[in-house]
C-alpha cells in the first residue's frame, strides 16, 4: 500500500486548495455516492480541526475533529470519508486511529461520540466505539450514536 501523509490543521489554517480538496470529496462520497440531499456545510467546519490524508497530492481521506461542546457535550470525530478508489487499503483505519490520537493530542483524553451509519458499526467497534443509542434515520441513512469511553 502507498504511505498516506496526514495532516491536521484547523479551519482556519487550511489553504484554499485543502480546503476545495476537503469539501469535493465529502461532496464526492455523502451527495454522490451516497446520493444523500443534505447540507454538508453546516456552519461547524470553522471551529473544527481537519484530518486530511493525501496519497501523491491526491486527497484521500478525512474527517472533521470538533472540541466538546461543539457538536457534542463529549469531542467528536464526523464527516469521516474516504476515496472510493481507496477504500480497502486500511485508509479508513489509519483515518480513525489518526483522529482518535488527534482528538486527545488537541482536547485531552476523554470520551469521544459520534454519529455513525448503521452498517460502518463493527468497523467503529473495531476502533473501540460502543453503540449508546437506537437507530435513528439522518439525512436517509441509518444511524447510531457511538461513544469511545
Amino acid at each position: 500500500m502507498q504511505q498516506v501523509q496526514w495532516h491536521c490543521k484547523h479551519f482556519s489554517e487550511l489553504n484554499n486548495a485543502e480546503l476545495y480538496d476537503n469539501l469535493q470529496l465529502r461532496s464526492q462520497v455523502f451527495v454522490v455516492e451516497q446520493q444523500c440531499i443534505f447540507l454538508d456545510i453546516d456552519g461547524k467546519d470553522k471551529y473544527a480541526h481537519h484530518l486530511l490524508g493525501y496519497i501523491n497530492n491526491q486527497l484521500v481521506a478525512s474527517s472533521r475533529l470538533m472540541p466538546p461542546n461543539s457538536a457534542y457535550t463529549q469531542m467528536s470525530i464526523g464527516r469521516v470519508v474516504s476515496d472510493i478508489q481507496f477504500r480497502r487499503l486500511g485508509i479508513g483505519m489509519q483515518l480513525m486511529e489518526n483522529s482518535i490520537e488527534n482528538c486527545f493530542a488537541l482536547f485531552g483524553k476523554g470520551e469521544i461520540k459520534i454519529g455513525a451509519q448503521l452498517y460502518l458499526k463493527k468497523f467503529y467497534e473495531s476502533v473501540g466505539f460502543t453503540q449508546t443509542s437506537e437507530v435513528y434515520l439522518e439525512d436517509g441513512i441509518d444511524h447510531i450514536e457511538m461513544i469511545r469511553y
